[in-house]
């Protein structure tokens, strides 16, 4: 909304970036690498929302499920199957790791859609660490699995002779991409939903338009609840697709 001030004229002022700001919980000091911040709080929010859930929410068992009992049985069907179908049963004794993965983003994502709340996957410190784990741990289990034939994931046969050098350097580039591609993919999509939600919000100020923004507001938002779990189920699924490359590196 417009305002006067000294005599000038000035336009509608709001910051939609600003609410990814890391800030200390305890004061306004500069924040170093042990500093409770936002951050910290929501990951810790998280990981509490998933403790009560999976393990204080079934901690009964029922025969006849209750909705939490049913929603967690739900969800480690789903990342069962996910597991299974794409890395195959050499790959279900890492199901903890993915499940584990898969529930932490999707709640990081959905409790940053609270209000007053902290997107963490908005930051690619957090997406980053996450993906880079992901990339380490496949790496290290390709060799330790098939040792140097894992070299092999470069090395495309049935391609003609004189182009696999050329496609093994492709190959090879892709690979130590997929960290950064992982990583900013979930934390892109979720920082620019959040964005354009406070700038629809930012309009909402301006009675000529206030419907019109608030529509927009309620769209946006039903928008961004399915982009969270999208990004939880594309980052675990693409986990999967590198898990099953160490698995069976062969093209």
């Amino acid at each position: 909304m417009a305002t006067e001030a000294h005599g000038e004229t000035t336009g509608l002022v709001f910051h939609p970036m600003d609410q990814f700001i890391v800030r200390p919980l305890f004061g306004d000091g500069p924040v170093h690498w042990y500093t409770p911040t936002n951050v910290t709080l929501w990951l810790m929010l998280a990981v509490l929302v998933i403790w009560v859930l999976f393990v204080a929410g079934t901690s009964g068992r029922a025969l006849i499920p209750t909705r939490v009992q049913s929603m967690a049985e739900l969800t480690y069907g789903m990342v069962h199957k996910m597991v299974e179908d794409v890395t195959g049963k050499d790959g279900l004794k890492y199901f903890p790791y993915v499940f584990t993965l898969f529930c932490f983003i999707l709640f990081a994502n959905l409790l940053g859609l609270l209000p007053k709340s902290f997107s963490t996957t908005s930051h690619i410190a957090v997406t980053a660490v996450l993906a880079l784990f992901v990339f380490l741990g496949v790496t290290i289990l390709g060799f330790v699995k098939n040792g140097a034939h894992f070299l092999e994931l470069f090395w495309v046969k049935s391609a003609p002779l004189a182009l696999r050098p050329v496609l093994a350097i492709i190959e090879l580039i892709s690979y130590f991409v997929r960290p950064v591609s992982h990583s900013i993919r979930l934390a892109g999509n979720i920082m620019a939903g959040h964005a354009v939600i406070k700038v629809f919000a930012a309009f909402a100020a301006v009675l000529a338009i206030a419907p019109i923004s608030i529509l927009a507001i309620v769209g946006m938002y039903g928008l961004e609840v399915l982009v969270c779990v999208i990004q939880a189920y594309v980052f675990t699924i693409l986990t999967c697709v590198y898990l099953k490359d160490a698995l069976h590196p062969a093209h």
